[in-house]
């Protein structure tokens, strides 16, 4: 099993944050007044530039979204920003501390043994492009039933908090395609919770449910057994009279076959047994499949957060907690510190911090806050030695 790297993202509300640095964070109380003050400003300034963002994002998305039901005004169609929206949500994405799944990890993940229990099978020619995110690794450990129950597997494998798939679909993709409704040229975003790994490609609009090994053996040998009692008992003597009348045309036989009406009957009731037989065999595959379709369909159900707009909307939001969580905690620790400090030494406070009071370990990304505090003018750095901003009246 692949040794897990720390947590980038911190999960914990921005509220329980800002409570825990009131409460147990030590500061007196001209230091819970710089906080409060501070905290206010930090979201007041993510609240105004992420809804810039979102505005930006609505318009690049817009004549890429198959859910939309708003008309594109011709003129004004070559004016939109479309070609940016690959580059714009991964910057929200890295600030809201997703990570992006490389071709060969996504490769890894497709070639996997599902922990579904069942084949998957998808067409990546299908698209134009796609995209993985993830964000929250953790290892978990479950048992799986095999064989009616009667064995028992634990297996370890890697389980995503959040999984974003975006999809950009063939402009000439087939309508007749898996993808049933999915819109040509379209972009699809779609949001997941909970995804073992083995398991990212249910999460793809083209999915086919294939049979394992062990579930064509579970229809095959029953087929097979069946197949041979129906040959020597129901099919017996239409086997014979159709051997004979085939030895008889081919001239292996100088001895007709009349084919009266009790032969007739015989023929009959060889062939109603015959395509009986052939049907209860396909019905029986069938139903399999259709078990598994629907099983995968209700673990979807489960699984889908969010599509499309909604999808951007949650991964805005996201950006926006994060940004205020990592500046509202650099900021705490270094008035909490008071005098200067070293980027890798505040680091290494709000780690351990974390582990003690909330037994979690994370990377804290230290500099990507600093420089935020700085931009906002509620840091200042001296050769790397960085200080809080006493917040006052003129500049709040």
């Amino acid at each position: 099993m692949k040794e897990l790297p720390l947590l980038r993202f911190i999960p914990y509300r921005r509220s329980d944050i800002a409570t825990l640095c009131l409460e147990h964070g030590e500061l007196d109380q001209l230091g819970q007044q710089q906080f409060l003050l501070a905290k206010e400003k930090l979201e007041l300034h993510f609240q105004h530039e992420f809804h810039e963002i979102k505005q930006t994002l609505k318009d690049a998305y817009a004549p890429l979204d198959p859910d939309a039901d708003t008309r594109t005004v011709a003129s004004l169609e070559t004016q939109t920003p479309s070609s940016n929206l690959k580059e714009m949500l991964a910057d929200v994405l890295e600030r809201a501390n997703y990570e992006r799944v490389t071709d060969k990890g996504l490769q890894r993940a497709l070639k996997s043994s599902s922990l579904f229990q069942v084949r998957l099978f998808v067409d990546l020619d299908d698209f134009d492009e796609v995209l993985l995110y993830t964000r929250g690794a953790s290892q978990r450990e479950e048992t799986l039933k095999e064989l009616f129950g009667l064995w028992r597997r634990k297996v370890r494998f890697t389980n995503y908090d959040r999984v974003l798939l975006y999809i950009r679909l063939k402009s000439d993709v087939d309508s007749d395609s898996t993808l049933g409704d999915c819109q040509p040229g379209s972009t699809v975003l779609r949001l997941f919770q909970n995804v073992p790994e083995a398991d990212l490609e249910m999460l793809f609009p083209n999915i086919r449910v294939g049979m394992r090994t062990l579930d064509k053996l579970m229809v095959g040998v029953p087929a097979l057994v069946s197949g041979g009692l129906v040959l020597t008992t129901k099919m017996g003597t239409t086997l014979l009279l159709l051997g004979s009348l085939l030895g008889f045309w081919l001239g292996l036989s100088s001895e007709p076959v009349q084919l009266d009406k009790a032969a007739f009957i015989v023929l009959s009731a060889g062939t109603v047994a015959l395509v009986g037989y052939l049907w209860k065999q396909y019905s029986n595959f069938r139903n399999r499949k259709l078990k598994y379709t629907q099983a995968l369909t209700e673990n979807l159900y489960f699984k889908l957060l969010d599509n499309n707009v909604g999808a951007l909307f949650r991964i805005l939001d996201d950006a926006e907690e994060s940004e205020c969580k990592e500046s509202l905690l650099a900021y705490h620790f270094l008035l909490l510190k008071g005098g200067p400090i070293s980027a890798e030494e505040l680091d290494q406070s709000i780690e351990a911090w974390f582990a003690q009071t909330l037994q979690c370990r994370i990377d804290f990304e230290i500099d990507d806050a600093l420089s935020k505090l700085l931009r906002l003018n509620l840091a200042t750095n001296n050769n790397d030695q960085w200080q809080a901003v006493i917040q006052t009246a003129e500049n709040t």
